[in-house]
């Protein structure tokens, strides 16, 4: 199969109907390998990626040529870069995959029932899983180790301006798997840019179980609104951070500070802040010097105005706003109670924090808040597939259906009852 070929001379339903064939074939095998094959297959992909550092670096410089004659942006070049460093650490993470639990057999709550038998959970792969990304062809060595290792093949499909990296990726890891006995179709790259390419992909019910979105908000619209296969997903990151009137003070300056400005262009960065009223006169000028020394643009509501006059004044389109910029808007709130119920309306259900030294409220915060990560006193950068303890992550969900939250190796499993007796029957 010719790569990268035109529309005009390929039948994209035939090609992909093929690809979601070969991943559902290679789906039971990967199923039911053993953890030691896996790790070998991780490993191999490894040292592959080093030994051809050199090639990789070759097919990167075609796509960042042709992405400079593109015009495109100086952000979107950096993502697509693969320095000798991102190259050794894609490696590292294969590595660092092959370290982690294998959660696929695992049997858990099993539990004798009055009848006799036990009852109890096992740990299954999800089947195929079709990725979709953009930018970075780091993600195509990321997720092929998390589906490998979780007992999944994977349909990759990344964006078409790092089409040459990506199927260099894709060649060490198909010769990796194949050299520990593994079927090299485990893990696929799709090798046609032809956008129809995505949309039969989102229609493959037959071969494919979830897809997975990564990238802007566009794309992820894009795939929700079109696809037939269910969606792990999360599309904004509008985040919050809550400074009660049990709050310490110092832990909130720092943590407040930190949630907005240790990284401004990522999902779990704080959006907006909100201040109990009965300490906001208190705190809030300390705070606000603090983010104009950091240059971040402040915008707030009445009360936050009257309190501090130098910030802008919010519309309400602020609340609703994911800005991914050195921007962060403040209100005001009566309480906790109104707190919540701010958050509630005008959260993406990503990540919410609360600075307390109140117990009481930090449980009614914990449980009150409808996100996918709730915090007490931490910031909300911390909600992360590696921070949580993963390992490592697809991404993050903000559903509520099978996975909530940063989706590691256990988010790419399902579970099945297994029933455990001795000859019982029902009387």
């Amino acid at each position: 199969m010719k790569i990268n070929v035109a529309l005009s001379e390929l039948n994209i339903q035939e090609y992909m109907a093929e690809v979601g064939a070969g991943a559902r074939r290679a789906s039971r095998e990967i199923g039911r390998a053993e953890t030691g094959a896996k790790n070998r297959a991780l490993t191999e992909m490894a040292l592959l990626i080093e030994q051809q550092a050199d090639e990789l670096t070759r097919a990167n410089q075609l796509d960042l040529v042709a992405g400079k004659a593109k015009g495109l942006a100086a952000a979107l070049l950096d993502r697509l870069e693969l320095t000798p460093t991102r190259i050794q650490a894609m490696a590292e993470g294969l590595r660092q995959v092959a370290a982690l639990a294998d959660p696929v057999g695992g049997i858990h709550d099993l539990a004798y029932q009055p009848s006799g038998i036990q009852v109890g959970h096992m740990r299954v792969p999800l089947g195929v899983i079709g990725i979709i990304y953009e930018s970075r062809p780091n993600v195509t060595a990321d997720a092929a180790a998390l589906c490998l290792k979780s007992g999944n093949a994977v349909i990759l499909r990344g964006g078409s301006e790092a089409f040459h990296s990506n199927q260099a990726i894709a060649a060490c890891i198909k010769q990796g798997l194949e050299m520990a006995g593994l079927p090299g179709n485990a893990v696929q790259v799709v090798n046609t840019t032809d956008r129809a390419a995505v949309g039969e992909l989102l229609r493959m019910k037959a071969f494919v179980d979830v897809i997975i979105p990564r990238g802007g908000k566009s794309l992820i619209e894009r795939i929700s609104r079109e696809s037939t296969v269910p969606v792990i997903k999360h599309l904004d990151g509008i985040c919050h951070v809550y400074i009660d009137d049990d709050a310490d003070f110092e832990k909130a300056v720092k943590v407040a500070f930190n949630a907005k400005t240790q990284r401004y262009g990522t999902c779990n960065t704080m959006e907006t802040l909100l201040l109990a009223e009965s300490v906001a006169a208190e705190i809030l000028p300390d705070l606000c010097g603090h983010f104009m020394a950091a240059e971040v643009e402040l915008r707030g509501c009445e009360r936050a105005l009257a309190i501090f006059p130098e910030m802008k004044a919010a519309v309400d389109a602020d609340w609703d706003t994911e800005y991914l910029a050195p921007i962060l808007s403040i209100k005001v709130v009566d309480d906790m109670d109104a707190a919540i119920a701010f958050i509630n309306l005008h959260s993406s259900q990503h990540t919410e924090s609360i600075i307390t030294e109140n117990y009481s409220k930090a449980r009614q915060f914990l449980r009150e808040v409808d996100s996918s990560s709730v915090m007490v006193n931490a910031s909300t950068r911390f909600a992360d597939g590696f921070e949580y303890g993963l390992g490592a992550e697809i991404g993050i969900s903000t559903d509520k259906l099978h996975a909530r939250g940063p989706v590691g190796l256990e988010g790419l499993t399902s579970v099945k009852y297994v029933v455990l007796g001795d000859g019982h029957i029902r009387q």
